[in-house]
């Protein structure tokens, strides 16, 4: 087993809580965020996508936000997030609708055309995966700004797809 993996599970039993599909990390993942764990589940990340020449990372706001900028970093890229309100500063943008099962609330995620270019190679990043309505955004997005989707990578797979890299899987937590 992966030192992330092992490291991540042995929390998640400490500090967590795993109710069927419920998982609550609030304690070091996505409410008190550990700099160190989210360095340690970056560079598990990193690893495995660098020979994929990676151009930009993206992530959805909010709680994809500090690993997409740890392995941005130790990808030497940039990364971006997709925002959940338009700012008036944002001019020309891709947009694409998302539900969040956690939050029960649909939302439009928003990313400006200037920083998102056609032909990039591109690295999706989340802390979870449950139902793919946040993927599926930003999948609509990168096709709007003809860019590639060359990975995607989250913390905790909550599904049964196994073509997203996970450091954790549910049939991890529940082993």
């Amino acid at each position: 087993m992966k030192y992330a993996t092992q490291t991540l599970l042995e929390r998640i039993r400490r500090e967590g809580r795993v109710e069927g599909e419920v998982i609550k990390v609030d304690r070091f993942l996505n409410h008190m965020v550990d700099p160190q764990l989210i360095d340690l589940l970056a560079a598990d990340i990193a690893t495995h996508f660098t020979e994929k020449a990676i151009e930009k990372v993206l992530t959805a706001e909010t709680s994809g936000i500090m690993l997409a900028q740890a392995v941005a970093g130790m990808l030497g890229v940039s990364f971006v997030y997709a925002k959940k309100k338009r700012p008036l500063t944002m001019g020309q943008h891709y947009a694409a609708a998302s539900y969040s099962f956690t939050k029960e609330e649909s939302t439009t995620l928003y990313v400006a055309k200037e920083v998102l270019r056609p032909k990039e190679r591109v690295l999706f990043i989340d802390d979870f995966f449950a139902k793919g309505s946040t993927l599926k955004a930003i999948e609509e997005i990168i096709d709007q700004a003809e860019a590639m989707l060359v990975g995607s990578a989250v913390i905790i797979n909550k599904s049964q797809r196994r073509d997203i890299y996970a450091i954790v899987t549910l049939d991890d937590l529940r082993s």
